[in-house]
This record gives structure tokens, sequence and C-alpha cells, in this order.
């Protein structure tokens, strides 16, 4: 009998030591989850409003793609007012889809054309660029993933009606930022006669090739921004992300004359 209940004092210690120790690694692990999420919420960018309150920036997709947040968003660029460029820009949220279609037209578009001969002007059609233009200012955080520093424009916090798409000559993009941004500079349509399309350069190419575009997708060719200094640079709208703020340079009134 003496054995026996030794015995049980034992197995009993033994249990109770256990129970202790269950209860330790336990306390341990929640410990180290809520370390976990301190450091996280301590260690989160918070979302910052980057460009001008009155200017214009653009967001230019490249033909990549990523993963964020369980969505396929696009990465590009993200150019500001004063000419600063923001590589690795997530587009994250509204017109994401919508963007990623669009760039894959236009990528489709400059695999037909690009190295063609325009009949009008006799020179090669150059490579289009689509870009998304945005005014005011754009709230973006900066994210680590892989490594890699993005920053996520959070499209769904900017009011629809402030975002437009465009499409121009590929090295133009940044110019077209510029002018955007320049006072004095305006929108005007061109002519279907308009001599604009016989300039044997660059000009001439791109303004005739906006339109070409037009049948292919929610293109709207035949535009140009005229600067203060009358140079031209000849671009299109792209009608499905038409915000209404930015009418004026998706649908101006005016006729572009190269002598006015």
């Amino acid at each position: 009998m003496l054995k026996g209940w030794l015995l049980w004092v034992f197995l009993s210690g033994v249990v109770a030591a256990l129970k202790y120790v269950v209860i330790g690694i336990v306390v341990i692990a929640a410990i180290a989850a809520a370390l976990v999420l301190i450091l996280h919420t301590a260690h989160q960018v918070p979302v910052q409003h980057v460009g001008s309150p009155n200017g214009f920036e653009a967001f230019v997709p490249s033909s990549q793609t990523i993963n964020y947040n369980g969505h396929t968003d696009p990465v590009g660029d993200l150019i500001l007012p004063n000419g600063t460029t923001l590589k690795h820009a997530i587009w994250n949220g509204k017109y994401a889809d919508t963007i990623i279609k669009n760039h894959n037209q236009i990528v489709q578009l400059n695999s037909q054309f690009v190295g063609q001969t325009d009949p009008v002007n006799n020179q090669p059609y150059v490579p289009l660029q689509d870009f998304y233009v945005i005014k005011g200012q754009v709230p973006v955080q900066q994210v680590t993933i892989n490594g890699q520093t993005y920053y996520v424009i959070e499209a769904s916090s900017i009011n629809p009606g402030n975002i437009a798409g465009f499409y121009t000559y590929q090295g133009w993009v940044p110019n077209f930022v510029t002018a955007i941004n320049t006072p004095g500079t305006y929108a005007a349509v061109l002519p279907g006669n308009s001599p604009v399309f016989q300039w044997t350069n660059t000009t001439g190419t791109v303004a005739y090739q906006t339109t070409i575009y037009q049948p292919y997708g929610s293109f709207d060719g035949r535009l140009v921004l005229v600067l203060p200094n009358k140079k031209i640079i000849p671009y299109g709208a792209i009608d499905n992300i038409a915000g209404v703020s930015l009418n004026s340079y998706g649908m101006p009134n005016h006729s572009y004359n190269p002598s006015g």
C-alpha cells in the first residue's frame, strides 16, 4: 500500500508540473504574438500625400503586375509635378483592372503598328504609352515586399472625378506632366485635315498614330497640349477613365490652328 501511495503522489506531481509547463508555453506564445503585433504596427509607414494640391501627377504603368493584398495590381512609375519620379509604384484599388487591360491593349497595338510606315508623312510609327493623370495630391503608402520598397497608390481614396487616362509617345510622358503643370497650357482638338498630320517628324507621326489606335479600344486621339511657347504635344484620351475635373484635357472645346 505504501508503494502504491508513493507512486500516486509521484504521478500527481508529474501531472501538475506538466500542467504548469503547458500553461507557461501558452503564456509565452501569447506574449510573443502580442510582441509581433506591436512591432508590426510600430513599423507600418503611414499614408502620405505626395504631389501638389493644385497640380497634376501621373501614374505610368509598366507591363509588370503584383499580387497585393490578394489582388493583382499594375506596377509602374509615379511622376510628380516637380519632375520627381517614384519608381516601383503600385496602383491599388479603383481602376486597377481597367488600367491593366488598357495597358495590355496599348502593348498589343504597339506590337502591331510600331515600325510600320505612317502613310501620311512616310515616317515609322513609334511606341505609345498609356498614363493616368491625378488632379491634386496622391495618397501613397510605402511598403516593403520581398525586400523591395514600393509606393502604393491608394486609388480608392482618390475622387474618381480627379483621375483620367491618356496616351502619347512613350518618351513624351514626362514632358506631358511638365506641360499640364505649366500655367497657360491648354488642350485642343486637331481638325481632320490638320497639316500637323503631315509634319515629317515625331510630332506629325504621333498626331496621326493616336487616331489609328482609336478603333481598337477606349481610345480617342487627335488631341494636342499647346504650351505657352506654342509648342505642342499630341496625345489621346482614354474614355473608360475620364474624370470630369479633367474634361478640358479629355474633351477640349478648342480647335488647334498652327498659325493661331
